[in-house]
């Protein structure tokens, strides 16, 4: 397998929305062809500031990275936040993923930031063996807060 590490283009619509529903799938989260065009159209635009990878070999997406760039003020630097990473089933263990991850690192250089970050599931056994041989896994502790719940807020017919 010879693996090309590029940066999307338009031409990738189809086989990265096949790999991010695969990414949903892994991770449990219900199929939803909106939230899976509307992340395609983020990463395929920059918006957000996102940089979305793909990991091509002989022309089929085997895998995608989407990265998004966040402010540090601890560091008063900027950071890459890593929030997917995907490889196709049948290209796993194949080296697609660390390749992904090398490319991040290469782009967090080139930009001044200073750590490419992300978060994965306490039992994703077999990724976190890729991840500990690229990063160190860090003490803390992620929280998920609800937003609070909106009120004085119309919607288009003008009702609260």
């Amino acid at each position: 397998m010879t693996i090309d590490i590029r940066t999307i283009a338009a031409g990738d619509e189809a086989g990265w929305c096949e790999l991010y529903e695969g990414y949903r799938a892994f991770y449990e989260i219900p199929s939803d062809a909106t939230a899976v065009r509307t992340a395609w159209e983020w990463v395929a635009a920059g918006e957000h500031g996102f940089i979305g990878l793909v990991a091509v070999d002989d022309g089929r997406i085997v895998g995608l990275a989407n990265l998004r760039r966040f402010a540090r003020p601890s560091t008063a630097g900027m950071g890459l936040y890593l929030d997917d990473l995907f490889t196709a089933p049948d290209a796993r263990g194949s080296g697609v993923a660390t390749a992904l991850l090398k490319r991040a690192g290469e782009i967090a250089a080139q930009e001044g930031a200073n750590v490419v970050r992300w978060i994965t599931a306490e039992d994703n056994a077999t990724a976190r063996r890729v991840y500990d041989t690229v990063a160190s896994a860090t003490p803390w502790v992620t929280y998920d807060m609800q937003p609070a719940a909106r009120t004085g807020v119309t919607d288009d017919s003008g009702r609260t």
